[in-house]
């Protein structure tokens, strides 16, 4: 007998071996595809493009013609399923709309969101009759389809809580088939125990890469929060500024935005992502919130004198007049006492000497009480935070030498130097001290914000509100930086910074500028090299003051 195998039974072997191979083969490239497919979830944070892809790829692996993705919302009373994404080879224009229903056992993905369990039916519309779930067929016939075979998974994390639910619809022979309700079941099989398998591996792959996306997602709503009521604090503190940070914030994103747009030119080469953007928001929110270490009566000062000061000062001025109407009485009441003829009455008040006497007394207080008044009234000009024009200036500085007695008798200045060092500032409310304390707002930002563990994303806010108050020609504060120091970021938000703090009308020591005002004075910070020139240019064409509703009426 020969050792040689029959012909048949060669090409039995043969045979075998090929679909062996074949086998291999397949699921070799379903494991590159479930690598691709980790790799692909891992790469966005963003979940509706994280659900699009679970979609998508679940479809691929097993040649589904349509799916959809429900995710379980338990932040109600009565948990619910949102219907985040859908997709249909068969039928790609028709439009899928994110609404939320009520998670029941009657549909498909309720019973499967509510039980964990999943479903594979070969015939939708054949349900067994005790089946506590239905299919609603209402949406087949709304875009004349037939759903047929059906694959619904429940998305569990790894503590296995369901957070989501994955329906695929009818698993086809041929992907590039389009499924008809007269077609339907001949082009249309049911899922395999094996796809079943893997999708259910897949599902819980999802799960995690959506808890994950969700996590971050807190993180994210963790930070806006604590931003929002860091700018509540900042405006507790400052009411006479309130709205500023949100403004700059809207000036800042905008104008970034803009820049990120620019095509030629020497802002070409900037462009900010998605990421940077919120960066900078951030910092632009956040960038006054030193002013908590300022103290409240700087930080609010609408004079050159506190209120409290000027009252006193009031009240110096009326002891003032009272102490020289009662000179003047006392005067006169010396004269009656050393010449008694004079209160024999005379015909002729004129050819009295006596009566020339007391009238030239009852001058000279009217006189001194005048001057004192003309004080008065300087002392309130000089008090407006507006530039000392010369005249008052020179009058306040003889108001200096001006002494009054007080209750005790005693010779002392009508005006302190502190009071006098406030009321002689040239330009503004803030002497040289207040002002550095003002200023040192910048500096309790960063040592605020620099203690944050913030993400990678989002590193750069301090820095960049560090930042706002620099200029380019290094005249800046706190740090003196000059223009390759300072990051462009700080520098979109010192324009918009000075913009908002030139227009805005709810400042108590100065009167809001007109748009075209405060873009001229922008263009001349840019001219000394204070301002980026690139960057205030575009801040005027784009119009980018329009986020804020300004409109430019030249």
């Amino acid at each position: 007998m020969s050792g040689k195998l029959p012909l048949a039974s060669l090409r039995l072997r043969i045979l075998d071996s090929q679909i062996f191979f074949q086998e291999a083969t397949d699921r070799a490239e379903l494991i590159e595809k479930l690598l691709a497919i980790g790799t692909a979830l891992s790469s966005t944070d963003d979940l509706g493009e994280v659900l699009s892809l679970i979609l998508t790829k679940c479809r691929e692996i097993t040649c589904s013609d349509a799916g959809s993705v429900y995710l379980i919302d338990h932040s109600v009373d009565f948990p619910s399923l949102l219907f985040k994404v859908a997709q249909n080879f068969s039928s790609p224009t028709t439009s899928f709309q994110e609404f939320a229903m009520p998670m029941t056992q009657k549909s498909l993905a309720g019973y499967v969101g509510m039980t964990g369990h999943t479903l594979n039916l070969p015939d939708a519309y054949e349900t067994p009759p005790d089946a506590p779930y239905q299919l609603d067929r209402s949406f087949d016939q709304s875009i004349r389809y037939r759903t047929r075979s059906v694959l619904v998974l429940p998305m569990q994390n790894q503590r296995g809580d369901t957070i989501g639910v994955l329906q695929l619809i009818n698993r086809k022979a041929s992907a590039d088939t389009v499924v008809t309700p007269e077609n339907a079941l001949t082009v249309t099989q049911p899922y395999s125990k094996w796809e079943e398998r893997v999708l259910k591996s897949l599902a819980s792959q999802a799960a995690i890469s959506i808890e994950r996306n969700q996590l971050h997602q807190s993180i994210e709503n963790l930070f806006e929060g604590f931003v929002k009521a860091s700018v509540q604090v900042i405006e507790a503190r400052d009411p006479c500024t309130s709205g500023h940070s949100e403004r700059v914030a809207d000036l800042t994103v905008r104008l970034s935005q803009e820049v990120s747009a620019v095509s030629a030119g020497l802002l070409a080469p900037i462009m900010f992502d998605r990421h940077q953007i919120q960066e900078v928001r951030y910092a632009a929110l956040l960038h006054d919130f030193g002013k908590v270490g300022v103290p409240e009566a700087v930080l609010i000062k609408a004079k050159k004198l506190y209120p409290l000061q000027l009252e006193v000062v009031k009240y110096r001025f009326a002891l003032a007049q009272r102490t020289l109407e009662l000179e003047c009485a006392q005067a006169k009441y010396r004269h009656l006492i050393e010449h008694p003829s004079h209160l024999v009455r005379h015909s002729d008040p004129s050819d009295c000497l006596h009566c020339q006497e007391l009238e030239q007394l009852n001058t000279q207080s009217a006189s001194a009480i005048a001057q004192l008044n003309q004080y008065w009234d300087i002392l309130l000009e000089a008090n407006e935070p507006r530039i000392l024009a010369e005249e008052p200036l020179l009058q306040l500085k003889e108001l200096a030498q001006f002494t009054y007695r007080d209750v005790d008798g005693l010779e002392k200045p009508l005006l302190t130097p502190e009071e006098m060092e406030q009321l002689l500032v040239r330009r503004g409310n803030l002497t040289e001290l207040e002002r550095e304390a003002i200023q040192s707002h910048v500096t309790h930002t960063y040592e605020f914000l620099k203690r944050i563990p913030w993400t990678k994303e989002l590193q750069g806010v301090p820095l960049i509100a560090y930042g706002h108050h620099e200029k380019l020609d290094g005249s800046g504060y706190p740090r003196g930086l000059n223009e390759v120091e300072i990051p462009v970021q700080s520098q979109i938000m010192a324009i918009a910074d000075i913009y908002d703090a030139l227009t805005a009308g709810d400042r108590p020591y100065k009167r809001s500028l007109a748009i075209p005002s405060a873009i001229q004075i922008l263009k001349q910070e840019a001219e000394h090299h204070k301002l980026n020139t690139e960057l205030v240019l575009l801040f005027e064409h784009r119009r980018v003051f329009s986020v804020l509703g300004h409109q430019f009426t030249p």
